[in-house]
């Protein structure tokens, strides 16, 4: 049973895409709980990320960005599942760029100021801010388009002011044990991980239009003595798109199988054997039945 602690409870983690809410999330807790690309909507279900310090354990809820033009079911999805994670929370963290600030941070914000919910606000990749003394007006401009409980600036990616975050978080906390074991990181299983890392290596390597339309399953995951067996299917929504995720000569899904099998074979600790198929279900992201068949919430 989880030993009882002094505070627990669950922290939103908000902002418009490709803002940094799960390189945040991962800085914190140490560990690659969500995915990471450069591109917008990496993040596509609600994760949660399990932290254990000191007599209270927070749990952070890495959500998809909440984004305008959610022409798609998998879209809509997303913002609702961004939205649901608002209503659950005891604190908000919204974070924005501190270097720049668009019209769907001002739609993100829009939302926040109807939630009775506690929120700071994180002025993300501070690094990115030249010179140093423009800080200032950033922090007084994020102030005044809100009262926040608190505006704090960081830089995820560099672990910058992640302490002093850490540290303010309990006490926007209600008194309660811990839900969840202390050496647990995360609610999600090893085979949604393990699609997700998949997915990732082809988030990276594929051109800019072909990820927010491919999926991955796991289809088998075995554990042997000798390593462990896992076949994948990669699901695309168009033959074209399938002819550009195998690459000429099966030159592209070789380099992703290489490099998420070098990845899991750290993270698992034992040889992995990857299968990779490409396979094409039409507009399957527009579709909510193959998105809850697909694990989509």
């Amino acid at each position: 049973m989880p030993e009882r602690i002094s505070r627990c409870g669950f922290v939103a983690v908000v902002g418009r895409p490709n803002v940094g809410k799960s390189t945040l999330i991962n800085a914190i807790v140490g560990s690659k709980v969500s995915i990471v690309t450069p591109k917008p909507q990496t993040t596509r279900h609600r994760i949660l990320a399990v932290y254990t310090r000191n007599d209270n354990q927070i749990i952070f809820v890495d959500t998809p960005g909440l984004h305008r033009g959610a022409a798609k079911t998998i879209n809509r999805l997303m913002n609702r599942t961004a939205a649901s994670a608002l209503a659950d929370a005891d604190l908000i963290l919204f974070v924005s760029e501190a270097n720049r600030w668009t019209v769907e941070d001002q739609d993100v914000l829009e939302r926040l100021k109807e939630s009775p919910v506690p929120v700071i606000a994180l002025l993300n990749k501070i690094d990115k801010v030249h010179p140093k003394e423009e800080l200032l007006s950033v922090l007084s401009a994020m102030s005044e388009r809100h009262t926040f409980d608190e505006v704090l600036p960081i830089s995820a990616k560099l672990n910058d002011n992640l302490d002093r975050l850490v540290e303010l978080i309990p006490g926007y906390l209600p008194e309660s044990p811990a839900l969840y074991p202390e050496d647990m990181l995360t609610d999600r299983s090893e085979s949604f991980q393990i699609a997700e890392l998949i997915r990732e290596k082809l988030t990276l390597l594929l051109r800019q239009e072909v990820p927010y339309g491919l999926t991955v399953e796991i289809e088998r995951l075995e554990k042997e003595p000798g390593g462990v067996a896992i076949n994948a299917i990669i699901w695309v929504e168009r033959d074209s798109q399938k002819g550009i995720v195998v690459g000429k000569g099966g030159n592209v899904l070789k380099k992703v199988g290489r490099s998420a099998r070098l990845e899991l074979k750290e993270r698992l600790g034992m040889p992995v054997h990857l299968e990779l198929w490409v396979k094409v279900k039409d507009n399957w992201a527009d579709s909510e039945r193959e998105l809850l068949r697909l694990g989509y919430e």
